[in-house]
Order: C-alpha cells, then structure tokens, then sequence
C-alpha cells in the first residue's frame, strides 16, 4: 500500500515538473523558405542546437520566401525569427525611403539579429541548352520561383540590372522549383530555372548523376559589361564541384546574395529576456552549429559587421554576441552544477 502511493506521488511529482518545464518554455516559430532549401535546414540547426538552452520551443516552418517571410515576420502571431535575403530587405527599404508607407510598417520595426553568409543562385538549363553564361539569357523564359520568394526577386532584378529594362511578362515564370524543372525537361515550356540557396542546395545536391544527361549550371562572368551593376549589389560566388559531385566535375563562378537571420523590436521584459538568452546560447554553441550543423554555418562570424543605412541590430542579443566575441565562452553548465546553485 505504501509503495503504491509513493509511486502515486512520484509519477504526480514527475507530472508536475514537466508541466512547469513546458510552461517554461516559449514557443515561437521562424520562417524560412522551401523545405528543401537551405533557409529551412538552418532553421532546423537552431531549432535542435540553439533553442533548447534558451527555453525557446522554436518551429521551423517552410514558405515561399524571403519577401513573404518578411511580411509574416511583421504580422503573423508566433513569428519571432525569419530568414531573408539581403536585397529583398534592401528593396523595402528603399520603397520606403521614398515614401511607401506600407513598406514602412512592415520593414521599419524589424531588427537584423545576425548576418549569415552568402546565397549561390544556381541558374539551370537544359544540358543541350545553347546557354552558358548568365548574361546570355535575355531572351530566354525564365522561372524565379514562387510569387514572395527571394529567388523570384532575384532573378527579376538581375535581369533589370544586366539587360537594362524589367523581364517580359511571357518569359516570365513563377512555379516552385521542382515543377519547374520537370517543365525544363518535360514539355521545354521553361528555359532556365532559378534556384537561390546556400551550397549544397539540397534540391541539386539530391541529383542522381543521370542528372548531367538533362541540366548544366549557368556560369557568371563577372568581366562582362552587363556584370557591372549587378555587381554594386550582389557578389561573385565560387561554386564548388564537392558540393554537387554527381553534377560538376570543375568550379565555376555563380552570382550571390547575403542572408540575415532578423527579428521584430520586440520591447516587452519577459520576450527580451528569452531573446537575452537566445543569443547567449547561439555564442555557447557556435561552435556545434558550424561543426554539426549545414556547411553553411561554417561561413558565419559572430562578429557583427556595420550595418548599411535602414538597418539595425536588435539591442538584446547585440549585447550578448559581442561580450561571446570579447571573452571565451563559459562551459555549459551541468545539471548538477545547476542543483548545487554553482551557475552564473
């Protein structure tokens, strides 16, 4: 009888603690991009190796993109984190220096957490394709990608930028990747397809090599006249053949994008507070996320480069990475250095 109600006692005990510990526990959620990109296995990293020591429940939810994400980040309940490409920032930026008062509402009120690294366009054709080069594709029939997507803004600057005017709207496509691919393919309806992700892009990294028969990669040439603006805004890119061996036997020179991972001003105690400790924890485990992390991780610095006009660091984890950056990070604690009240 008594070791029945210890037990009883036990198990409402154990009931109880990991209430407390949901309880705990913010749930928040960041928006990334396709679920086969890179701006989702990024969020999958900080989901599993940052959020935890933060109290942070965080979801990784998948969506058409950077311009979308900028708006759920701004307006969708939940959405504490987002993912966005830097020219898609930029671009409500300057809609709203010249007096888009939407653009305003939405891009104003955000806060640039940290820069990521640089996004690789990946421009692809059919392998018979006559195309070899990005600055050949004037006339082609292009898909950018999902209406709200980064690779959609992208590919509709670039081509302003290199050719001097927008894209005709009959060359111009708006499918997800892979339907696109299979029209490059299939019935030819499509000439080039973009696809803006961090290498490996797991999309074309998950190519078997039959693949060569049917797609190559675009080249950059960034000596080309028509490079020279492109080239105020966006960078070139090394495209490395170990990250697509079944495609490439040779890198070559691609265009890119910077990516930002950026938040919301958020002023309330209790959502700074979490975000105190999220960025606490991204500096204690830095280095898990770029040694187990996606690749891409391994191209990110703490260090917190100056930001251009319109854009500013979130106060909270500015704080953090930079005292990470001014002294070695302190040892986890244990649970049983916690027990003994031996954390700081």
């Amino acid at each position: 009888m008594r070791s029945t109600v210890w037990r009883c006692l036990a198990l409402t005990l154990l009931g109880l603690s990991s209430a407390m510990t949901a309880a705990a526990q913010a749930r928040y959620k960041i928006v990334t991009a396709s679920d086969k990109g890179t701006y989702y296995a990024i969020g999958k990293d900080l989901a599993k190796f940052v959020a935890p020591d933060a109290d942070i429940d965080l979801e990784v939810l998948a969506t058409s993109g950077s311009a979308a994400n900028v708006k759920l980040m701004r307006y969708e309940p939940g959405v504490k984190l987002a993912i966005v490409q830097a020219d898609v920032y930029q671009a409500f930026i300057d809609r709203a220096d010249t007096g888009n008062s939407e653009a305003a509402a939405i891009i104003r009120p955000l806060r640039v957490i940290l820069p990521l690294y640089n996004t690789e366009i990946h421009y692809i054709v059919r392998a018979d394709s006559p195309l070899n080069y990005l600055h050949e594709i004037k006339d082609a029939r292009i898909n950018g990608g999902l209406v709200g997507s980064g690779a959609a803004l992208i590919t509709h600057t670039l081509y302003r930028m290199m050719f001097g005017g927008p894209m005709p709207e009959a060359q111009a496509g708006y499918l997800s990747n892979e339907e696109a691919l299979v029209k490059l393919i299939g019935d030819k309806s499509v000439d080039v397809v973009v696809v803006a992700a961090g290498q490996p892009a797991p999309l074309v990294a998950n190519m078997k090599p039959e693949a060569q028969k049917f797609i190559k990669l675009l080249k950059f040439d960034p000596s080309h006249p028509s490079s020279k603006s492109p080239l105020m805004v966006y960078a070139p890119a090394t495209v490395r053949a170990s990250s697509y061996p079944n495609l490439l036997s040779e890198d070559f020179t691609t265009i890119s994008v910077g990516a930002f991972l950026v938040t919301y001003d958020y002023n309330t105690r209790g959502t700074r507070d979490y975000f105190s400790k999220l960025g606490r924890s991204i500096c204690q485990n830095f280095e898990r996320l770029q040694s187990e992390g996606h690749p891409k991780w391994r191209e990110v610095s703490l260090s917190l480069p100056e930001l251009g006009n319109g854009w500013s660091y979130y106060t909270p984890i500015t704080r953090e990475l930079r005292n990470c950056t001014a002294k070695p990070a302190k040892p986890k604690c244990s649970a049983e250095e916690r027990i003994l009240g031996l954390c700081r």
